[in-house]
C-alpha cells in the first residue's frame, strides 16, 4: 500500500506519498486549492495504482470539503484524520519540528499505524446535510427577526392591521397588501374594486367585499402615521421575508432530495420527518464517532451539567447546552413530533410530568431517549421498533 499525507491550509495545500515500509516515494509538493491544483495532486499520484493509495487529511474546519469531495467522486480511498491522532505521532518525533512539509509525513504516517476509515458517497451526502441544515437555521432566525421587525413598523403605520385578520399579520394576503399600500392612509384612498380584488385574489378567495370596505373604513379611522421612510422599511421588510421563505424552501427541497437518497432507518421514527432528519443526521455524520449514546448525548449538549463542590452535590441541574445547537434543536423537535406519534415516548413524557417536571424539562428527558434509540439504530442499522 501507498500512503497519501496532505496537510491542508486555505489558499495551498501539501501532499507527500510513502510506501508501507515507511521509504518517500514522493517528496513533500505544493499544490493550489482549487480546480488545477486538484489535477495536479492527479497526475502526481497517477503513478501508482488507485486501489493500492490511501489518502489522509486531517479534520480542519472547511478548508478540505473541497478537496475530499473531488477524490471521492474520482473513486480514491480518502481518511479524515483526527488531528489528536496526528499531534501524538508529532510528539514521538526526536526533533520538535512542524511544518506543512512535515506535517503531510506526519499525517501519511498516523495513517500507516493508526486506525482509519476510507469515506464514502454517504459521508459527502451528510456533509451536505449538515450544511444545509445550519444555512435552514440560520435562514429561519433570520426570518424571525424580520417578521418581529416589521410587526414594529406595522405598529406605527397602521396598528389595527393586525387585529382585522384574525391569522394575524404574517399571511400572503396582507404581505400583498403591505407591498402596495404600507400606510393606513394608502390603504383608505385605495379603490374599492381593486382593494377586494388584491386581497380576494391574494387570500385565495377567503375575504369578500364588504370584509374590504370595512377594512378601508378601518384605514380611514387609523391613529397610523403616515411617514415616507417607515413605507420603505415595511415593503422592504416585507420582500426579504419573501425572498427568505423561498431561500428556506429551496434548501429544504435540496435537504429532502438528499435525504430520499440516503433511504435512512431514521425516517421510520414515528415524527421525523425528511428536514428533522436531515438535520440529525448532518450533525452527527458518522454514528461511529460516538461509541457510546452518551457521548452523542454530550454532543448534542443535551447530558445534564455538574455542580458539586466539596461534598455537596447538586440534584438537580440544567442540561448543559454546549455541543452543536442544530443537533439540539432537531432533537428535541423530534422528541415532541414523537411525543404525539408514539405511545412508547408519549408514555414517558407522562412519567415525568407526573413526576412534578415542566413541559421542557419533560421534553429533555424525552430527546434523551431518542438519542439512545437513534443511536442504535444507526449502529446496526435497525428500523424503529417500539411501540
Amino acid at each position: 500500500m501507498y500512503y497519501v499525507g496532505i496537510d491542508v491550509a486555505k489558499l495551498n495545500h501539501f501532499a507527500s506519498v510513502l510506501s508501507s515500509d515507511g521509504e518517500v516515494l514522493v517528496k513533500p509538493f505544493k499544490f493550489t486549492n482549487n480546480n488545477d491544483g486538484f489535477c495536479k495532486l492527479i497526475s502526481a499520484l497517477s503513478q501508482f495504482e488507485r486501489g493500492n493509495l490511501i489518502i489522509g487529511l486531517e479534520s480542519t474546519a472547511h478548508y478540505a470539503d473541497n478537496l475530499v469531495e473531488f477524490l471521492v467522486s474520482n473513486h480514491y480511498q480518502v481518511c479524515v484524520i483526527n488531528p489528536i491522532q496526528t499531534s501524538t505521532m508529532r510528539k514521538n518525533n526526536i526533533r520538535k519540528t512542524k511544518t506543512d512539509k512535515v506535517d503531510t509525513l506526519v499525517i501519511a504516517k498516523t495513517l500507516m499505524t493508526q486506525p482509519h476509515r476510507v469515506l464514502e458517497q454517504e459521508d459527502i451526502d451528510l456533509m451536505h446535510l449538515k450544511y444545509l441544515g445550519r444555512t435552514r437555521q440560520n435562514l429561519v432566525k433570520e426570518r424571525t427577526r424580520k417578521k418581529i421587525q416589521l410587526t414594529a413598523y406595522v405598529d406605527r403605520v397602521f396598528p389595527e392591521l393586525q387585529y382585522f385578520f384574525k391569522s394575524g399579520l404574517h399571511q400572503k394576503a396582507v404581505y400583498a397588501l403591505l407591498k402596495e399600500a404600507p400606510t393606513a392612509e394608502l390603504v383608505a384612498s385605495m379603490n374599492l374594486t381593486h382593494l377586494t380584488h388584491l386581497i380576494e385574489v391574494s387570500s385565495h378567495g377567503h375575504f369578500t367585499k364588504d370584509q374590504a370596505r370595512e377594512f378601508r373604513v378601518l384605514a380611514q379611522k387609523s391613529g397610523g402615521f403616515n411617514d415616507k421612510a417607515l413605507s420603505i422599511e415595511v415593503t422592504q421588510s416585507v420582500e426579504q421575508i419573501e425572498l427568505l421563505d423561498r431561500q428556506i424552501n429551496e434548501t429544504e427541497s435540496l435537504m429532502t432530495e438528499i435525504m430520499l437518497g440516503l433511504d435512512s432507518v431514521i425516517m421510520t421514527i414515528p415524527g421525523i420527518g425528511y428536514i428533522n432528519g436531515g438535520m440529525i443526521l448532518g450533525e452527527i455524520e458518522n454514528i461511529h464517532r460516538f461509541a457510546k449514546p452518551k457521548q452523542l448525548l454530550a454532543f448534542a449538549g443535551l447530558d445534564p451539567s455538574v455542580h458539586q463542590s466539596g461534598n455537596f452535590n447538586a440534584s438537580h441541574t440544567r442540561m448543559s447546552k454546549r455541543g452543536s445547537r442544530v443537533l439540539r434543536y432537531a432533537l428535541i423537535n423530534a422528541a415532541h413530533n414523537g411525543v404525539k406519534n408514539n405511545s412508547t415516548f408519549k408514555a414517558y413524557y407522562n412519567a415525568k410530568m407526573a413526576e412534578g417536571r415542566s413541559h421542557y424539562n419533560a421534553l429533555g428527558h424525552c430527546a434523551g431517549k431518542l438519542v439512545r434509540v437513534i443511536h442504535k439504530m444507526l449502529t446496526d442499522d435497525v428500523a424503529f421498533n417500539l411501540e
